[in-house]
């Protein structure tokens, strides 16, 4: 039989009458243990549903986060933008060839936002992270449009191309994919925490972040993706740099490092890496998930790790674990 422990509230109400004379009056009411849980419950439910229909993910100084997430049409990039927007960040989709991907990412993250109580505003920028000039108007763009920023994820990047053999690998090839996948990286955090600090400096109680997507290729060698493997490689000691460099300032950089993710530059090779993680190559025997690597960037962006920095998080299904 289920017991039920009886709860007593002793409740005091005190006023004055007309005379100025204290009245004090006495009432005690009597709860079941699980009537008590419920009002408790619904109160804090109550608390939750208000807190996010106000609007959006907010700073310390209540004003609304914005994010610049490069690369994110699709794939990963999106996966990251859908989370944001879930959040309540107003996201700046970068995209270079495909504009119609661009806006569809764009109108999910206002429905994953309206889903969640936010009304964000996305803004759609075409630009090169590997063009100086296109670099520094996709600053500007956010500039005009919201004023401020709070989280950049370097996430744009190009596989291999050709996935040539190391000895056949031309560096007219080399030179494009470095100049995206990490001069592109390096240059746009530098003008970004430039940004930043600026917006500190003017007083703002803002806890900004920069986070890198970096790749399982940066310690996993591939012979036919060397300058791919070596780029990403390279932003891993990119974070570090800039977490140290900006500790002083506040703000917080951080590698995400995501493993085997379904999305359109790994589908060529679905059927490969469907046998072997059936075989056991991670320990977490599925395909990674855009959202996946997108719940990764929310936690550290909200600051979930505020006493750490420079940081690499694994997203890869344990991949990176030695095994005997």
């Amino acid at each position: 039989m289920m017991s039920f422990n009886i709860i007593f509230l002793r409740v005091v109400f005190v006023c004055w009458s007309s005379d100025l004379e204290r009245v004090v009056e006495e009432k005690r009411y009597v709860f079941t243990y699980f009537d008590f849980i419920d009002e408790i419950q619904a109160f804090d439910d109550a608390e939750k549903t208000s807190s996010c229909l106000s609007g959006q993910s907010l700073n310390n100084d209540g004003v609304s986060r914005v994010a610049l997430v490069t690369g994110s049409s699709r794939g990963i990039g999106r996966g990251i933008a859908l989370s944001l927007a879930r959040e309540g960040y107003h996201v700046g989709i970068n995209y270079l060839g495909r504009v119609e991907a661009a806006e569809t990412t764009a109108a999910l993250c206002r429905e994953e936002g309206r889903l969640h109580g936010h009304e964000v505003q996305p803004v759609i920028i075409k630009a090169d992270v590997s063009s100086p000039e296109d670099r520094l108007r996709m600053i500007e763009e956010l500039r005009q449009h919201f004023g401020r920023i709070d989280l950049l994820v370097n996430n744009a990047g190009i596989t291999s191309i050709g996935r040539k053999d190391l000895l056949e690998a031309g560096e007219e090839d080399f030179d494009r994919l470095f100049g995206i996948n990490l001069k592109g990286a390096f240059f746009l955090s530098q003008a970004v925490a430039r940004w930043m600090i600026e917006l500190k400096d003017e007083g703002s109680d803002r806890d900004p972040k920069i986070i890198t997507i970096s790749s399982i290729s940066g310690y996993a060698v591939s012979v036919n993706r060397a300058d791919y493997c070596m780029a990403k490689a390279a932003l891993g000691m990119m974070t570090k740099l800039f977490a140290v460099r900006l500790a002083e300032h506040g703000i917080g950089v951080y590698e995400i490092c995501p493993g085997i993710i379904a999305s359109d530059m790994t589908a060529p090779v679905k059927e490969k890496y469907d046998k072997l993680i059936a075989e056991g190559l991670t320990p977490i025997r599925r395909w990674g998930k855009p959202e996946d690597v997108g719940r990764a960037v929310v936690s550290l962006a909200q600051g979930a790790f505020g006493f750490s920095t420079g940081e690499v998080f694994n997203v890869d299904g344990g991949f990176h674990i030695r095994q005997l």
